[in-house]
């Protein structure tokens, strides 16, 4: 439940129609049409776009894809990801527990259900509700499974969401899970960027692209309406209806027997947003600050900070999380409670409410700490501590049961210790293993570290480093530097059979940099590389790699670094700014083009983090950061690997593809370039195209540092 709207856009939040020129200013586009010969590359699904972006694969696989060693690579991914023996993930509703899987012989998947007692069983017997593979060969798409919203308390009625190319927007059916199938004239709407919510069997609150106008620049919803069965769209009547330069309008209910509320949220951008609840025919504002997060439940009110806020005298810090009684707070005398208060070293990273309980996860430099906090007559909180991960590890919530129990469900991972799934009952059951991953491989080899390094200003900044035991430090090791720094998301530690298998099994360094722009340290680690702050993020980076030469872990000509999306734009400035520094680089699904962001796919919704290129003021710095218009010729760069999707309706291909044109033309022949045709922002619609993309950098990589 950590605010994460950026990433839950770059995750699955930000929702609406693929643009392909996403409301473009005419002088913007006509000033970029003067200077930037690579502008056709814009127009996504043209033929001279596809036919560059054909030869382009081409190439790249030629040279890196067409060889035993990536085979061997690709087929060990393709191995973790299509086992047999991981985790099945699942989450509560009712009396059956709901899984996603996918496998070798379901590679869209199966979407399913088992109750707890199958569940604890070595063989579980699942109930298909689903079949993507097979829906999609009766009807003729290569549907991609997105997601389902069930009706409580019966959960019998689900609305379910289908990308038709694993991007964003999606094609919204209503489902009946009792004959596990669609409802003839039921609740649909076509492929969009839609935000739905149950009301009630017959009612669901709807946003969508309703026609012209009716989406933000930022192309999710701007308008919330209530749709009755039975009805066209267009009778929808509407609740709420923002702004164009809103980020997103959504509408929501909450079903809490004696709770029963009705909520309209206005997101402003990435961290502003105002709640209203919606009683007795009025719109009544949630009287927080902008940038403050409010979750209501049952008779409590959760109030997470992003910056300081002064009450009655009293200001309690960013960072911290509030409790409220939801009614009192309303009327305008409600008492606050400080649940967490943030340190130097330790921040918020999530919460989740059981029925009687509030479990309150936080890091202490980037490693987990849960605790237990139960509401007591009297008015304070009882707190009480869970134990907590093995070193160098995460314990998340992954799923509770608030209405009806205090179930919990935790994931207990670390780089070296293969993924485990717990539940418990607080009160009840301590926490059991029900689910354990095997090892993918001998993790006795390596040793988890965690180091600092010192950035320009002189900020430690964190980084966990696994390394071959007894390593020598003589800068020989090829080591491979991941990233991301931005939207207030943190790295934690997590077990992948895939890094392990390509990278460290081979005699690779593997290291995770906690740069400013992320989350590791609450919002002001996040706050301290906005905007015109940006490049701090891009020095703490360059910090650890400096850090990892200094110490002997590598060398420049061994140090590789790979980032996505945000973390793309972060490999970018890396190429442009600290070229000496790394042999290799790979770039996937970045931002890149930074005078022209705003004007493509989604790229409006993320000026709070960046800034607004179209103010002159603004474009002075962010120019400062935007590797399309800084790479220049005849410069030393690294060689470069570019890895997109053309489905991406959030970032898009196209900056990605403007880079890797640029550069070729300016004779760098070591800039490749793969674009692959589904996934959206996450470039891969099934594990197989997982795996050849990861398989793909990790042999370039591998190439290159050598």
């Amino acid at each position: 439940m950590h605010r994460s709207f950026a990433c839950a856009a770059l995750a699955g939040l930000l929702l609406a129609a693929p643009l392909h020129f996403a409301f473009a200013k005419t002088s913007t586009m006509t000033d970029t049409a003067n200077t930037d010969p690579y502008l056709w590359l814009e127009k996504i699904h043209a033929k001279r776009s596809m036919d560059w972006v054909h030869r382009e694969n081409a190439r790249t696989a030629k040279r890196f894809a067409d060889t035993a060693d990536f085979q061997h690579t690709e087929q060990q991914i393709l191995e973790v990801l299509d086992s047999d023996a991981r985790i099945p993930y699942v989450s509560r509703r009712g009396q059956y527990l709901y899984n996603f899987w996918r496998d070798k012989q379901h590679p869209r998947g199966l979407w399913r259900r088992t109750t707890l007692a199958d569940y604890e069983s070595a063989q579980p017997k699942w109930q298909v509700l689903i079949d993507v593979d097979a829906l999609g060969k009766a009807e003729g798409k290569k549907w991609v499974f997105k997601g389902a919203q069930c009706l409580e308390p019966d959960y019998n009625r689900c609305l379910v969401s289908l990308s038709p190319d694993g991007g964003d927007a999606v094609t919204v059916r209503e489902f009946d899970v009792a004959t596990r199938q669609f409802v003839k004239d039921g609740f649909e709407l076509p492929t969009a960027k839609s935000q739905v919510d149950w009301i009630d069997k017959d009612h669901i609150y709807v946003g969508t692209d309703f026609g012209p106008g009716s989406m933000t620049e930022s192309s999710y919803p701007r308008i919330a309406k209530i749709w009755t069965r039975g009805t066209p769209l267009a009778d929808a009547k509407t609740v709420y209806e923002g702004k164009p330069t809103d980020l997103a309008v959504s509408a929501m209910h909450d079903r809490t027997p004696g709770f029963e509320r009705d909520f309209v949220e206005v997101a402003k951008d990435f961290f502003h947003a105002q709640m209203y609840q919606l009683k007795d025919g009025q719109r009544i504002r949630v009287p927080i600050p902008d940038d403050a997060q409010a979750a209501p439940h049952r008779q409590w009110l959760l109030i997470e900070l992003r910056s300081d806020w002064t009450v009655n005298g009293k200001t309690y810090p960013g960072g911290s999380l509030l409790a409220t009684h939801f009614d009192a707070f309303m009327a305008g005398h409600g008492t606050l409670v400080p649940l967490f208060t943030p340190d130097a070293h330790t921040s918020l990273a999530s919460y989740s409410w059981t029925r009687h309980h509030l479990i309150v996860d936080t890091l202490h430099d980037v490693k987990s700490q849960l605790e237990i906090l139960t509401p007591t007559d009297e008015g304070d909180w009882k707190r009480q501590a869970m134990p907590g991960a093995p070193a160098m590890s995460t314990v998340s919530v992954v799923d509770t049961d608030p209405d009806h129990s205090d179930e919990y469900w935790l994931s207990v991972t670390g780089f070296l210790t293969p993924s485990s799934l717990q539940r418990g009952v607080i009160g009840e059951q301590p926490a059991k293993t029900l689910k354990h991953e095997p090892a993918f491989f001998d993790a006795g080899k390596y040793s988890v570290s965690q180091h600092f390094a010192t950035s320009k200003d002189g900020t430690r900044v964190p980084y966990f480093e696994i390394a071959p035991r007894g390593i020598k430090h003589d800068g020989s090791h090829r080591t491979l530097l991941y990233g991301y720094g931005g939207f207030e998301i943190s790295l934690e530690p997590h077990y992948s059979g895939s890094i392990g298998r390509a990278w460290l099994s081979r005699g690779g360094v593997y290291v995770v940099a906690n740069i400013r722009g992320g989350g590791e340290y609450g919002p002001r680690w996040h706050q301290a590389a906005l905007k015109a702050n940006r490049p701090k993020a891009y020095q703490d980076f360059a910090a650890v790699a400096q850090d990892l030469i200094h110490r002997g872990v590598t060398s420049a000509k061994h140090l590789g670094a790979e980032g996505g999306s945000n973390g793309g734009l972060l490999m970018g400035n890396m190429l442009t700014t600290y070229p000496q520094l790394f042999g290799g680089i790979v770039c996937e699904v970045p931002l890149l083009d930074m005078k022209r962001y705003t004007h493509l796919s989604a790229g409006a919704s993320w000026i709070a983090e960046y800034g607004d290129p179209d103010k002159p003021d603004q474009w002075a710095y962010i120019k400062t950061f935007s590797p399309y218009q800084n790479v220049k010729a005849g410069q030393a760069y690294p060689p470069i690997l570019f890895y997109t999707a053309t489905s991406d309706d959030r970032v898009g291909p196209v900056q990605a593809r403007k880079m890797a044109a640029k550069m070729q033309a300016m004779g760098y022949s070591q800039a490749w370039f793969y674009e692959n045709t589904e996934g959206g922002h996450g470039a891969a619609a099934d594990n197989r195209q997982s795996a050849f993309m990861h398989a793909l950098a990790y042999t370039f990589l591998w190439d290159q540092l050598k």
